[in-house]
């Protein structure tokens, strides 16, 4: 899943029976002796015997060293007499079977089951049968097990308000099953296999606040039906396989706060009737084909809204960055062209713009008040200009990518001023001058990446402050001068990349911690490869080609037990090579004074008359073949023939890349 799936699943997980478990789920655990009528004993005394013969002891209730079952862990009785039983929450024993459920619906005082988390893999009919006719049970959990087949029909349940069946595998298709359910308020169905149309008969009050039914494979339109629902404050249809457009008439839904289609095939525009819900304060329909112009004023109520990922066109509305309630806005990878608003929300705190066709400048006199901006993504577009020294002024930017773009001049010391700054990328743009030291003096930065610019001068000394700092790429710039010696105290830095400069002098001592990669290509070192790297036992890629290195290559390359890749190609190695293990990629070409003692060379002369006689051999038996009439023998001798020639072509290609390698 991508990270705007991951943010749809902690939403729903969030809103999962938030309001009724906070009434239910707390209720005081009562400390004097149990009033329970005979009954309700003897039920919970069976329940008890059940859960224990079948959860082999998961379940800690026993009559014999606890009398009273208000007591027990996971019973809530009434607060006030204790007379009766009103919750039992039975989640995360590992319970795999059901059997004990019909039990459950003897106590008629019952008002919340709470099952989840455990293994289950049926429902009784006895239960459904059973705790239907129930006259106060208000939630069922049964949401985190292994259930199977179909959504059981919910008959009676009059009192019933909140069902939870999110993350079993339920299938097939939900017709009426859940109609009878008078004062449901909140279904939660998520992270199953049901098909079919969206549910539509939920409830024949129509009183349902929450509808959460994502990732399933519900398919075909968003049905109008939903907005019969009037007092609906979250749906969330998400990661499912919804065709078709959002109904106009959504924007009825007026107490609507939380809406959430991302990830279907959604198609069309965004509707303008979403402005009329004041109540809309999140809108998520990221990931899917909508293909129109934005409309203006969709912001106008709302804090969060992701549009990415879709092919939207046009140029960004006006008015759509500046709602004052506005805080997170995400409209990356789409097809929007056209300059950046001017005017910014104050109260923004995510911006991603990134991986469309914007161009124009970056609004230095927007980005310049926005104190609560955290995260600015503008990278993959055709943005210009300079990058304004007014970036500095956001102190509590965490994230700045403005790499891939058209963007020139020199970076701003401003930058340094960024103290909360954790990613840098800036790759792949025009930027010239000098590294400022500023930017080496950010405590809490761990991923930097200016590679690809047009940057000059040397790496400042001062890059080994950078602590924090897990991911250095300068590559594919003009830096000169060496490497600074300090750098081998970064104790956090992982990758290294430096390839494409002119970097030239001694090779310090590296990080010890490097893992990923340290890349030196495409340089001007010389001299024999330096014996401190082979402090990098937790190395995997390592790139000295395109160099000046001279000298054997060192046995200490065949030890780096984590090596994966080796390039030493283009440099002036001679000598043996070594026997690296067979897990080791190595391109050592273009090194004339190397050689490899397992391989027999042969001159190019020599195998070219080799050929030649092949052919005369061959042509020889076909003329002798003509003249007797012989073709079986022809057959016979030409496919030996051919066999040994193809046999010693395969055994010199093989030769030849065991040499290269």
């Amino acid at each position: 899943m991508s990270s705007h799936g991951r943010q749809t699943t902690s939403l729903v997980l969030y809103f999962n029976f938030h309001f009724f478990l906070s009434f239910f789920c707390y209720l005081p655990v009562p400390v004097v002796f149990s009033a329970l009528s005979s009954n309700q004993k003897t039920a919970m005394i069976d329940l008890s015997n059940s859960l224990n013969a079948s959860a082999g002891g998961a379940v800690s209730w026993d009559v014999n060293k606890e009398p009273n079952p208000c007591s027990w862990k996971g019973v809530g009785c009434n607060s006030s007499t204790n007379s009766s039983v009103i919750r039992i929450s039975l989640s995360g024993h590992s319970i795999s079977s059901s059997e004990f459920l019909p039990l459950v619906c003897r106590i008629e005082s019952l008002q919340v089951l709470d099952v989840s988390r455990n293994r289950l893999t049926t429902i009784p009919p006895g239960f459904i049968s059973a705790c239907g006719k129930l006259g106060e049970l208000k939630l069922l959990n049964f949401s985190v097990n292994n259930l199977v087949g179909r959504l059981p029909a919910f008959v009676g349940f009059s009192a019933l308000e909140a069902l939870d069946f999110a993350r079993n595998n339920l299938s097939g298709n939900i017709d009426s099953e859940l109609d009878g359910l008078v004062k449901l308020r909140s279904l939660n169905l998520t992270f199953n296999h049901f098909t079919g149309p969206v549910p539509t008969l939920l409830g024949k009050s129509k009183v349902l606040e929450e509808l959460e039914l994502s990732m399933n494979m519900f398919d075909g339109l968003i049905p109008d039906e939903i907005v019969g629902y009037p007092n609906l404050t979250l749906v969330d249809l998400s990661v499912n396989q919804l065709t078709g457009i959002i109904p106009a008439r959504i924007g009825e839904l007026s107490k609507l706060e939380v809406l959430i289609l991302s990830a279907n095939k959604l198609s069309g525009g965004i509707p303008q009737s979403i402005s009329n819900i004041t109540s809309l304060w999140r809108f998520a329909a990221n990931s899917n084909d909508f293909n129109e112009k934005i409309p203006g004023g969709i912001t106008k109520h709302l804090k969060n809204l992701d549009l990415s990922y879709n092919k939207l066109s046009g140029s960004i509305p006006s008015d759509l960055l500046s709602a004052r309630n506005l805080q997170t806005l995400d409209l990356s990878n789409n097809r929007l062209e056209g300059p950046v608003p001017e005017v910014l929300s104050p109260s923004l705190v995510r911006l991603r713009l990134g991986s469309n066709l914007l161009d124009g400048k970056i609004p230095s006199a927007a980005i310049a008040t926005r104190e609560n901006l955290t995260y600015l993504e503008m990278e993959n577009n055709k943005l210009i200009g300079s990058i304004p020294p007014e970036v500095g002024d956001c102190r509590k930017l965490a994230l700045l990518n403005l790499a891939q773009n058209r963007l020139s001049g020199a970076l701003p010391a401003n930058l340094g001023n960024l103290s909360s700054l954790e990613v840098l990328r800036l790759q792949s743009n025009h930027l010239s001058g000098e590294i400022p030291i500023q930017i080496t003096q950010l405590p809490k930065l761990s991923v930097l990446n200016i590679s690809w610019n047009s940057l000059n001068g040397s790496i400042p000394p001062s890059v080994s402050q950078m602590q924090s700092l897990v991911n250095m790429n300068l590559q594919g710039n003009k830096l000169s001068g060496s490497i600074p010696v300090g750098i081998a105290s970064m104790n956090s830095l992982m990758e290294l990349q430096l390839g494409q400069n002119q970097l030239s002098g001694d090779i310090p001592r590296m990080p010890a911690n490097l893992q990923i990669a340290l890349n030196l290509s495409s340089n001007l070192f010389q001299g024999h490869i330096p014996e401190t790297l082979s402090r990098l036992s937790g190395l995997e890629l390592l790139d000295l080609s395109n160099n000046n290195f001279s000298g054997k290559i060192p046995d200490f390359l065949t030890t780096l037990a984590a090596l994966t890749q080796l390039s030493l190609s283009n440099n002036e190695l001679s000598g043996e090579i070594p026997k690296f293990p067979s897990w080791v990629m190595v391109d050592a070409h273009g090194n004339k004074g190397l050689i490899n003692r397992t391989t027999i060379n042969t001159p190019p002369q020599l195998e070219k008359k080799k050929k030649s006689y092949a052919v005369t051999i061959v042509l020889a038996l076909v003329a002798a073949v003509l003249a007797f009439g012989a073709i079986p023998i022809v057959a016979v001798s030409i496919g030996l023939m051919m066999n040994k020639c193809k046999q010693r072509k395969n055994l010199l290609f093989l030769r030849s890349s065991r040499a290269i390698s």
